[in-house]
């Protein structure tokens, strides 16, 4: 966390994005559905998508999002599995931020879940602590 003091040095403005269904998202490679496989009472089945749980289920998205939105980290965004932070110094330069991070999303079947957002703000709750202007604080 301390290195995020860095790259929110000169922010103001904060917005929050949860992605819905995060893991979910990311389709198994095709052939390899069967390490998934699990026995239930009616039968026997397999997954197509990440399911919650697999070992490599929080690499392997943390590398999707990273791949993503790797031409804006730490310039304006930052992301840790399904919480996206953007940060400005203006409203102005939020505005396309944001819109940028959300267009970014949309060109890759990724959604928000709407609830969990925060867009504009003077500051936030992003993974255990509040990000405002004034730095990094413990969230209580």
């Amino acid at each position: 966390m301390n290195q995020l003091l860095t790259v929110f040095n000169s922010s103001t403005i904060f917005s929050k994005i949860d992605l819905r269904g995060a893991y979910n998202l990311l389709r198994i490679k095709e052939g390899d559905e069967h390490l998934t496989a699990f026995r239930a009472k009616y039968g026997s089945y397999e997954y197509f998508v990440m399911p919650f749980g697999l070992n490599n289920s929080p690499a392997s998205f943390q590398n999707l999002v990273n791949d993503i939105f790797a031409d804006f980290l730490d310039i304006f965004v930052v992301v840790y599995l399904d919480d996206i932070m953007v940060f400005s110094s203006s409203e102005k330069e939020h505005v396309k931020h944001v819109a940028s991070v959300l267009q970014r999303l949309r060109d890759n079947n990724l959604f928000a879940k709407a609830s969990k957002c925060v867009f504009h703000a003077s500051s936030v709750e992003y993974l255990g602590y509040v990000v405002s202007s004034e730095g990094l604080k413990m969230d209580s």
